[in-house]
């Protein structure tokens, strides 16, 4: 066990390239699926806590209810669309980082709608009658709550962060996990620990859970800091 860490470690403090082209591979994917995500997630979640129309407890259920939507099922269907015979398969794009992001996104995106709706509805509450005293639209509405919550919308973001970098169903499934193409830090560790190379499985280990946990110290104190200056 502790020669499999120094050996972990080893990889680590020696920056070895297989390891950083696994780690800036998985930033890249999560990146762009979580700005991707951002922008249909935060405007969806803002529209459904300021809007009132038919159906918007359904959807609110579902929006909360998709927070937890199993990443496996979100590759499969992703899969098909971009299958051979998928309404998308003559693009290419399986078993590419392009796959990746659409099937991260897929799964980000109604985490960010769920968390943006519950924060803005909270500051609609509040601003409700001053805005319809001053005839704001409802597209204006939207986009002055969007900016008046904005550092409580970064936890959302970085909760996306996190869960994007963390999921392994949905990007083994279309990503097909190619070395050197597909192979981000989750799938890697799945297969290099089945493969008995622990040393490089335990180093991603490290980095990820490292990252997590900045994201979500990052979301603790970026909450806190907005809550003590804007109260």
């Amino acid at each position: 066990m502790f020669e499999t860490l120094r050996e972990a470690l080893s990889l680590l403090a020696h920056l070895d390239s297989q390891v950083l082209a696994i780690v800036w591979l998985s930033f890249k994917v999560s990146l762009a699926a979580v700005t991707l995500a951002a922008l249909i997630g935060l405007p969806l979640g803002a529209l459904v806590a300021v809007a009132s129309f038919p159906g918007r407890g359904a959807l609110t259920v579902v929006l909360n209810g998709m927070m937890g939507l199993p990443s496996v099922v979100v590759g499969v269907v992703v899969y098909l669309f971009l299958s051979r015979s998928g309404p998308f398969g003559n693009l290419g794009l399986l078993y590419s980082p392009p796959a990746m992001i659409a099937a991260q996104t897929v799964l980000v995106a109604p985490l960010m709608a769920a968390l943006t709706r519950q924060i803005v509805e909270d500051a609609w509450r509040e601003y409700a009658n001053e805005f319809r005293s001053m005839r704001f639209s409802l597209r204006h509405s939207v986009v002055e709550l969007l900016y008046d919550c904005r550092f409580s919308l970064v936890v959302a973001v970085l909760a996306g962060m996190g869960r994007s970098l963390s999921e392994v169903g949905a990007v083994m499934i279309v990503g097909g996990n190619i070395e050197g193409f597909t192979r981000v830090m989750t799938t890697a560790i799945a297969l290099e620990t089945a493969k008995g190379d622990l040393p490089l499985s335990l180093a991603l280990g490290v980095v990820l859970l490292t990252v997590v946990l900045l994201l979500n110290s990052g979301a603790y104190f970026m909450r806190q800091w907005a809550m003590q200056k804007f109260g």
